[in-house]
C-alpha cells in the first residue's frame, strides 16, 4: 500500500516528466498531493500524453537536457527536493542501433549527472534510478531473472541500462557517507494509454488499426512480462516510502528491485495483440513481418520475489484488465473524447485499491469490479 500521509507535500524532483511513464507519474503524484518538479526535454512524440492529459498543470514543468550537467544541477537545487526519481532516458532498442552515441550519453552519463546533482543538492535524502528488465545478460532462460543475476546487453540500449545500474552501484558504494541513499528499479514491459513512440507494439497497433491498415509484427512469439504502466509507478513509490521509513528495509532493497507481473501475465506478443485487437473491435488486423530485423531477445522473464517479500508489493491489474484499460484509452483518444478526464479516472480507480486511505477514491473498488465484468463478458 501507498501511504497518503507519507507523500503529502513531499518535495520530489522527477526527470523525464514529459515522457510516457513520466506523464502518468506526474498525474499520480498530483493525486497524492506531492509538490513535484520535473526536468526534461519537450515531449518526444506528437501527439503526447503530457499535453493530452494536462500533466503540465500538475507539476512544475522545467525543460532541459540531462546531458547538460550544469542546467540539471541548477534545476535540482532550485527545486530543493527530498526525493529524486530519475526516469529520463533513450528508451527504444531500435533507436539505440541508429544512434548508439546519444543512447550511451543519455542513459549512462545522464545517470552520472543526476547523481552528481543530487550529491550537491542539500536536503536530498534518496535517489531512485529507474532502469529496465533489459539490463540483465539475457540467456533465454525459462525462469525469471533475479536482482543478483549478471547484468549485460547485446544491443546498445540494454547495454546502456546495465551500465546505468553499475554507475548507481558505484556511487552508492563510493559516496554512502556523503550523499543520499541510491536505489534502482527494473520494470518489465509496460502498456497503457498515451504511449505514442515508434517501434513499440501497442502504439504501432494503434496507428495501424485507426488507419485501417494491417499491422506488421516483427517477433510475434517473443514473450514479455506485460503490465499496466501504473503498476511499476506504484512500485517505485512503495520502494521509496519503505526505504525512507526503515533503515533495515532500505538495506534490503539495495542492489535493484524488479517490478513485473506474475507468470500469468508473461505472454507472447501474439497473445497481447489478440487481446488488444479483441478489445479494440472492428478493423484490427495484424500479420507477421518477414523482413530481417536487429536482434531482440525472444524471451524475458522477471523474478519479482524481492518486491513481494520485502515490500509486500504485487500487481493488482491482471493481463486482461491492463489490456482493456489500454484499448479503452486509445479508442477514446481516436474518438476525441476527454482524455484528461479518462486518464485521471483510471488513476483514481487504481489508487483506490493501492492507497492507504478511505477517500478520495470511494468508487475505485466498484469500478474495478465493473472492469472485470466487462472482461469476463
Amino acid at each position: 500500500m501507498i501511504s497518503s500521509a507519507f507523500w503529502l507535500n513531499r518535495r520530489v524532483f522527477v526527470t523525464g516528466q514529459t515522457g510516457f511513464k513520466g506523464a502518468w507519474l506526474s498525474l499520480m503524484l498530483s493525486r497524492l498531493n506531492v509538490r513535484a518538479t520535473g526536468f526534461a526535454l519537450a515531449p518526444p512524440t506528437e501527439p503526447d500524453l503530457f499535453t493530452l492529459a494536462g500533466a503540465g498543470a500538475c507539476i512544475e514543468d522545467m525543460r532541459g537536457d540531462i546531458r547538460d550537467a550544469d542546467a540539471l544541477a541548477g534545476a535540482m537545487q532550485a527545486a530543493a527536493p527530498e526525493i529524486v526519481i530519475h526516469m529520463a532516458a533513450q528508451s527504444l532498442v531500435r533507436e539505440s542501433y541508429a544512434d548508439p552515441v546519444a543512447t550511451y550519453a543519455t542513459n549512462v552519463m545522464g545517470v552520472v549527472n543526476v547523481l552528481e546533482a543530487a550529491r550537491r543538492t542539500p536536503g536530498v535524502r534518496l535517489v531512485l534510478i529507474v532502469t529496465t528488465d533489459k539490463c540483465y545478460d539475457n540467456r533465454g532462460w525459462v525462469w525469471g531473472y533475479r536482482e543478483t543475476d549478471a547484468l549485460g546487453g547485446r544491443d546498445p540500449y540494454s547495454s546502456s541500462k546495465a551500465c546505468a545500474e553499475l554507475v548507481a552501484a558505484a556511487y552508492r558504494d563510493s559516496f554512502r557517507a556523503q550523499g543520499p541513499r541510491i536505489l534502482t528499479a527494473r520494470a518489465g514491459n509496460v502498456i497503457g494509454g498515451g504511449d505514442f513512440a515508434t517501434d513499440r507494439i501497442l502504439p504501432d497497433a494503434l496507428r495501424a488499426f485507426s488507419a485501417g491498415r494491417t499491422l506488421k509484427v516483427r517477433h510475434p512469439q517473443a514473450v514479455r512480462p506485460w503490465q499496466h504502466v501504473l503498476e511499476p509507478l506504484a512500485g517505485y513509490l512503495c520502494l521509496i516510502e519503505s526505504a525512507m521509513t526503515s533503515d533495515e528495509k532500505a538495506a534490503q532493497l539495495e542492489g535493484g528491485v524488479n517490478f513485473g507481473p506474475g507468470p500469468e501475465s508473461e505472454r507472447s506478443v501474439e497473445e497481447l495483440l489478440t487481446q488488444f485487437a479483441g478489445a479494440w473491435g472492428a478493423g484490427a488486423r495484424w500479420e507477421r513481418d518477414g523482413d530481417d530485423h536487429p536482434h531482440e531477445a525472444s524471451r524475458l522473464r522477471l523474478d519479482t520475489a524481492k518486491a513481494r517479500e520485502t515490500l509486500g508489493f504485487a500487481p493488482i491489474l491482471d493481463f486482461e484488465q491492463a489490456t482493456l484499460w489500454t484499448a479503452q484509452w486509445y479508442r477514446a483518444q481516436v474518438n476525441r473524447e476527454d482524455i484528461a478526464a479518462l486518464t485521471l479516472k483510471q488513476i483514481d480507480r487504481y489508487l483506490g485499491q493501492r492507497v492507504r486511505l478511505s477517500s478520495p477514491f470511494p468508487q475505485a473498488s466498484k469500478d474495478a469490479q465493473d472492469d472485470r465484468r466487462i472482461v469476463a463478458g
